[in-house]
């Protein structure tokens, strides 16, 4: 029986014209890699970025409203760095719910949309 075995990327709305403030939130705040489209996508606009095993698509919309409640999670590997980070950067970061197993919040990109980020603790 065929199943899923991952998730290759996660596409995040964003309107026209915002590949200059993804580039600056995904690649100097966060600290991911921006990874070349192919040349017939490219002509839609948008970009992608990576980092470890995570993939973010940011593709343009034409009638854009940023996802509050939708979600990617990313994990990363020190959450209070990351934090004083975005802090410099002016992002502000909201510490989320208590999750056994996790430190997490969520921040919001330069478009709105919610993005969550957890860092495994030990058991």
């Amino acid at each position: 029986m065929a199943q899923v075995t991952g998730i290759d990327h996660v596409q995040l709305a964003m309107p026209h014209g915002g590949e200059d403030e993804a580039r600056r939130f995904f690649v100097e705040v966060l600290g991911m890699t921006e990874m070349p489209k192919p040349a017939h996508l490219a002509i839609n606009g948008g970009c992608w970025f990576s980092a470890g095993t995570a993939h973010i698509h940011c593709g343009v919309e034409r009638d854009f409203t940023p996802a509050q409640r939708a979600h990617p999670a990313l994990l990363v590997d020190d959450l209070p760095t990351l934090v004083q980070r975005l802090e410099m950067a002016g992002v502000p970061f909201a510490p989320g719910k208590p999750l056994d197993g996790y430190k997490r919040g969520d921040v919001l990109d330069p478009f709105g949309n919610r993005i969550e980020l957890m860092q495994r603790t030990p058991a």
